[in-house]
């Protein structure tokens, strides 16, 4: 156990930020596995706005890099595009 007074309030503010990363990142995993599972391409469509809305939140909280959530857009995007080929 810490005995400083810094170290300890370091492991409350820890605490509380694991919490505050998880509920996000469940959040992001969540809008991302609605888009993958979507089967239709309309629906993938408005699925890949709310991911989209939620992954660029999360990088400019600084809970993931900005080039990290760039590759998950990116993957997202082309999976719609995938989509859609199928549909013609």
């Amino acid at each position: 156990m810490a005995h400083h007074k810094s170290a300890l309030k370091r492991i409350r503010q820890t605490k509380t930020k694991r919490v505050y990363n998880r509920t996000n990142k469940r959040v992001l995993k969540e809008a991302v596995k609605a888009v993958q599972t979507s089967s239709s391409y309309d629906e993938a469509v408005t699925k890949l706005n709310n991911a989209s809305k939620v992954l660029d939140r999360i990088a400019s909280r600084g809970i993931l890099k900005k080039n990290t959530v760039a590759n998950k857009k990116s993957s997202l995007f082309k999976f719609v595009n995938s989509l859609k080929e199928q549909k013609n």
